[in-house]
């Protein structure tokens, strides 16, 4: 049987007083979209940091590709890649200065070449000069994802990747994402607050509350089990803990 891209096994995060993460555990099956979904405070993010080594988890183990995170953390960093429109590039670079920063760090080779093929893929061939400070949300989100996908990873961790992106470019986007994942195969967790984008793009959703996770399944399973008509009604009833909430 095929290895998960990643395990979470009961996965801990305390900040003094507050219990961010609490007891979390699921897998991402290898070449699958999946949701990470919650409220604000619901523990999305501080999940994200830990896997990516940005904080180090109170208890539990986070595996990924079969490999402990915690023993193997800069090898497996080299699969994995990151996103999120909170994360801002440095504006007075240009796009290819900091691209190749990047690719640098991850190790890429060929970087001139690698960077003029995805800026072809991601429109990006007229604002290599430019300085990032100087471009439209559109196009920082489209080179948020170049910078994402500069060494082709395995695993991709996007938190919000069409936040602020009008409907056409938010659409170009998510079409992006799901041409470049079925032609690498590569496996993408996803953070976001737009149900309809995750009903499109995701398999399988983990709902989190508090820290925890209260359901999981697909965007039609999860409709369907609370009787409701979206996605986005399954939400609001487990983040304002409403009669339904807890699925029988």
């Amino acid at each position: 049987m095929e290895q998960d891209a990643l395990e979470i096994d009961n996965l801990c995060k305390r900040f003094g007083a507050v219990q961010a993460v609490d007891g979390l555990s699921f897998a991402v099956p290898r070449g699958e979209i999946m949701a990470l979904l919650g409220g604000n405070g619901a523990g999305k993010t501080t999940t994200m940091a830990m896997m990516l080594g940005l904080v180090l988890p109170s208890s539990g183990t986070i595996r990924v590709f079969g490999e402990d995170f915690a023993r193997h953390r800069y090898r497996l960093l080299e699969r994995m890649n990151f996103s999120s429109p909170y994360v801002d590039l440095p504006h007075r670079l240009t796009v290819r200065e900091n691209l190749t920063v990047y690719a640098r760090i991850y190790g890429v080779a060929r970087v001139r070449e690698r960077i003029q093929s995805l800026a072809e893929e991601l429109d990006l061939g007229e604002f290599l000069k430019r300085p990032v400070g100087k471009l439209s949300a559109g196009q920082r989100t489209r080179v948020a994802l170049a910078k994402a996908l500069i060494n082709d990873p395995d695993l991709l961790l996007l938190d919000e990747p069409t936040a602020s992106l009008d409907p056409d470019s938010a659409d170009w986007v998510r079409g992006y994402l799901e041409s470049w994942r079925a032609k690498s195969g590569a496996t993408i967790l996803l953070a976001s607050h737009n149900m309809a984008e995750v009903e499109r793009m995701c398999g399988n959703v983990v709902m989190l509350r508090e820290g925890g996770m209260v359901d999981r399944g697909s965007p039609k399973d999860l409709i369907a089990r609370y009787g409701r008509e979206s996605l986005e009604e399954v939400f609001l009833d487990i983040a304002r803990e409403r009669k339904g909430a807890t699925a029988e």
